[in-house]
């Protein structure tokens, strides 16, 4: 795999709108220049947004094209250090078409995104570059009031820092608020709880160790059977880590999506499981069960490590999980490590 390059504050980087074009319109553009705002004074970015970033819902849904030429023009363009994703959706498969994975491979740098930008990191994956599953630009560098301290952190480490052996620990608080994005309420901060529970072991025992792969289980049905699907022997050895999207989907839909993954052998071949903590934790103890039945009980897989709870995706706040880095669980101490640097 391919790492990109570590940023320097003055850097330049791109926004991009591949599935949702709910950014540019004009009720939640104020979110842009939040987000815009925090990445200059907070991390010393410059933040550019593609041409066709902020051209609203209506235009970004019928311009699949545009929005895959966005992505292409950012890695061609020198002067672009990264890419960070607007918001996810549930159609950036539409873009698949026009994706040239030669190009992404030959200008490599920092691609971050989370929810349905699970396709796109697929293509990063397809193509050979290291990406990350972390903030997106509405959600988090537009979050009111200010940014939680363990995405902030997470943001410093992974695109300014070296990762290699870096804890990626449970975050000590988490909210299942939702302040509704409208300008009127940017004055408006969640409300936040302790965590109670930390990372759960689930099953498994001693140190197991593997590449991070996975994303938003909600979406990987829209690229199985796709160019972008990884092989078996790429799921091999492999740490998949899972998450759920804010539509809270049914423990039956997530028991199938596991059944499929058992059905392809993907559950035989990789080395641990990663559970995002639901949003809200909603489905929190039922998840939970449907990982024992088709995991253990359905598949045998008794011994297979399942670390559960970590703060990714769609909970509140999240951290940021490297593509194709090697990383490894912990199960006696319930810790997640990363082995290598997410970047050079």
């Amino acid at each position: 795999m391919i790492k990109p390059k570590q940023l320097r504050r003055g850097d330049r980087i791109a926004i991009v709108s591949l599935s949702s074009g709910m950014l540019g319109d004009p009720q939640f553009i104020h979110k842009y220049y939040i987000a815009k705002s925090r990445l200059e004074n907070d991390f010393g970015l410059q933040v550019t947004a593609m041409p066709h970033a902020l051209c609203g819902s209506d235009f970004i849904d019928c311009h699949p094209e545009l929005r895959a030429k966005d992505l292409m023009d950012a890695f061609a363009d020198p002067s672009i250090r990264a890419i960070i994703c607007a918001i996810g959706g549930d159609d950036t498969i539409r873009l698949l078409p026009y994706i040239d994975f030669d190009h992404i491979r030959n200008h490599p740098k920092i691609f971050m995104g989370y929810s349905d930008s699970t396709i796109n990191h697929l293509m990063m994956y397809k193509a050979g570059l290291v990406s990350l599953y972390g903030p997106s630009i509405i959600g988090e560098f537009g979050e009111y009031v200010h940014m939680p301290e363990y995405t902030r952190r997470a943001v410093q480490k992974f695109l300014f820092e070296d990762t290699a052996g870096f804890s990626i620990t449970s975050s000590p608080e988490w909210s299942d608020d939702f302040i509704p994005w409208d300008k009127k309420n940017s004055h408006m901060e969640r409300a936040m709880r302790l965590e109670q529970h930390g990372y759960e072991l689930l099953q498994g025992h001693g140190v197991t160790r593997g590449h991070l792969l996975g994303g938003c289980i909600d979406v990987f049905s829209m690229a199985i059977g796709t160019a972008i699907w990884p092989a078996l022997s790429q799921w091999e050895n492999a740490i998949l880590f899972i998450e759920t999207s804010e539509e809270k989907p049914s423990p039956n839909l997530i028991r199938y999506a596991l059944r499929n993954l058992a059905a392809q052998g993907v559950l035989k071949v990789i080395r641990g499981i990663l559970v995002g903590k639901p949003q809200g934790e909603v489905y929190y103890e039922e998840y939970k069960k449907v990982l024992h039945q088709v995991i253990s009980h359905e598949e045998g897989l008794n011994d297979l490590p399942i670390l559960y709870n970590i703060n990714i995706g769609h909970a509140f706040p999240i951290g940021i999980l490297p593509y194709g880095i090697q990383a490894e669980i912990n199960c006696e101490n319930k810790t997640l490590t990363l082995l290598e640097s997410a970047t050079q």
